[in-house]
């Protein structure tokens, strides 16, 4: 017996077959912004994701904070370790609606990619940086530097040397709106955004735990009465609630119930772990470290990669108000991993040992 070979007709044929009319067609994509011939045995969404998983930047996520850093174990989580949770949940959830996975994991593979070192602490720096370096009034710390945005500029230009990904229109609209106010628009982008919260507010909770910050009999009554008592038990909780509500009203969201269970143990996670004096105090160093970073290579804009400085001449950040110095040395410091920052730093500020 022969084994049977898709082409990408025949799996753009197999989307229609059995995909709701309220998924996103890989055959009816907006296209990129760069035409490129099409994919004999791949569909747009399926290049795209193995676009996403091939680039430098989604390999740096490995060495880049959740939410504790350096962690000595093992198995406390990192920006790729989410980012595969949030894959996961994502295409769980996109599956049971009949929406189309492959878009789904474009978007959840791609949607950290411009996360800086040492997690939002590191953004928040960065963004303050920004701001003092443009003689702003600092304000909203996540005004100046959006990792949201980072990652479309990861996508878009800082990958392959400033070619870019050239991804396609929905999964660039999905990374963007994976945070903020503005919704993606496609389903399997809406999806992403309430995955992401799904998993760290869950995976947040674990790392919590193993670290003996919090313990599993802290957490608010409430939320354990709706969502359940163990990690296992709340993730399909949500997922589940998020599929039946979902499909109930013709749109993506969670039951008020649900959802205000879930925001209450973000609430919670911000006061008692986010907050916790030992989270701080190592977080005030990397904000430190980034602010180091940052003044050196402004005053040192030539120690800054020429890639850097070539793109961003070429292609200045609106986050920047289109200065190609700033630009450069954001980009620059983003891109980094925490241990890449932190042995920049040794070497620029820590004296040598005779």
């Amino acid at each position: 017996n022969e084994m049977a070979v898709l082409n990408r007709e025949d799996l753009e044929r197999r989307e229609h077959d059995t995909l709701s009319h309220y998924a996103a067609f890989s055959d009816e994509t907006l296209g990129r912004d760069k035409k490129s011939l099409l994919d004999g045995s791949r569909t747009e969404y399926q290049r795209d994701r193995d676009r996403i998983l091939h680039c430098k930047a989604f390999r740096r996520l490995s060495h880049k904070t959740q939410v504790f850093l350096a962690p000595l174990g093992d198995h406390y989580r990192t920006r790729l370790t989410h980012t595969l949770e949030v894959a996961q949940i994502s295409r769980t959830i996109a599956r049971a609606l009949a929406l189309n996975e492959d878009l789904t994991e474009a978007i959840a593979l791609g949607h950290d990619l411009g996360h800086t070192p040492f997690g939002h602490t590191g953004e928040d720096a960065l963004s303050g940086c920004i701001a003092t370096y443009l003689g702003k009034d600092v304000g909203d710390k996540h005004e100046y530097y959006k990792h949201n945005e980072q990652s479309l500029r990861v996508a878009e230009i800082l990958e392959y040397g400033g070619k870019g990904l050239n991804l396609t229109h929905e999964v660039r609209d999905g990374i963007l709106c994976h945070t903020g106010a503005t919704r993606a628009k496609t389903f399997e982008g809406k999806i992403v955004a309430t995955a992401d919260r799904i998993a760290y507010v869950n995976h947040d909770i674990d790392d919590a735990i193993r670290a003996g910050i919090i313990s599993e009999g802290d957490l608010p009554y409430s939320a354990h009465e709706v969502l359940g008592s163990h990690h296992a038990a709340r993730i399909t909780t949500l997922i589940n609630d998020m599929v039946h509500e979902s499909d109930r009203i013709g749109d993506i969201q969670m039951s008020a119930p649900v959802w205000d269970a879930m925001m209450e143990l973000r609430e919670y996670l911000f006061h008692n772990v986010y907050l916790h004096p030992e989270i701080l105090g190592e977080l005030s160093k990397a904000t430190g470290i980034v602010e180091a970073l940052f003044s050196y290579f402004i005053e040192h804009t030539d120690q800054v990669p020429l890639e850097c400085r070539e793109i961003a001449q070429a292609h200045p950040s609106s986050a920047t108000f289109n200065d190609p110095i700033c630009t450069a040395v954001v980009d620059y410091i983003a891109g980094m991993t925490d241990r890449y920052a932190r042995n920049i730093y040794t070497e620029l500020f820590i004296p040598r040992s005779w």
